[in-house]
């Protein structure tokens, strides 16, 4: 980890207190409006359906944060100095039902795959609070999810990163960039379109 990372640290969400992801995604733009449920939501569900308030009640019980004891958690939140700077959704798979069950999705373009497989993790959101971004922040999530995954028991972790920056709306670089997935080790598997790839690490 370089100099400009340092101090960054990276627990699981669950460790973290429920106001330090709010802090983290905000009360204004996209973070704050989607609370991490882009990939989450059933069929027939949309974010027109159900008001931010129960968005972020499903993000609250998906984290289980404030609970050190909690058997499982939806993500990590990052740590910079103290200060709560950074979000990264991973778990297995199958817990983002609108990833597995849309067969436009670029994840799934010209791929045969069991997406019932929940040894296959899969990383949906690496995110940086405002202020802290250029800080490594994204990095260490990203390395600290490849951990998490294999310490859960994943026997490979996937992510869906953007090609390129160019042009890109904040909604879309939610995902993260291909530079730092290809630097925590991963390797690209599938190029579905000009913007987007499919990455994987094999533990």
């Amino acid at each position: 980890m370089s100099a400009a990372n340092v101090e960054v640290s990276v627990v699981p969400a669950n460790e973290a207190t429920w106001e330090e992801l709010q802090s983290v995604l905000g009360t204004r733009g996209p973070a704050s409006g989607c609370q991490c449920q882009r990939f989450k939501l059933a069929q027939r569900e949309s974010f027109g359906s159900f008001p931010v308030e129960e968005r972020a009640r499903r993000l609250r019980e998906q984290t289980s944060c404030g609970d050190p004891d909690a058997e499982s958690t939806s993500g990590l939140v990052a740590r910079l100095g103290g200060e709560p700077v950074g979000w990264c959704a991973v778990e297995p798979r199958p817990a983002y039902e609108g990833l597995v069950r849309n067969s436009s999705r670029a994840a799934w373009v010209g791929r045969d795959e069991d997406r019932s497989d929940g040894s296959v993790w899969a990383v949906t959101c690496v995110f940086t609070r405002a202020g802290f971004r250029r800080r490594g922040i994204s990095r260490a999530l990203v390395l600290a999810a490849v951990d998490h995954a294999r310490r859960g028991g994943a026997h490979a972790l996937e992510g869906y990163p953007m090609t390129t920056t160019t042009g890109a709306i904040l909604q879309e670089l939610h995902v993260g960039t291909l530079s730092t997935f290809l630097d925590a080790g991963f390797s690209e598997v599938l190029r579905p379109s000009l913007r987007r790839a499919v990455v994987r690490i094999t533990f």
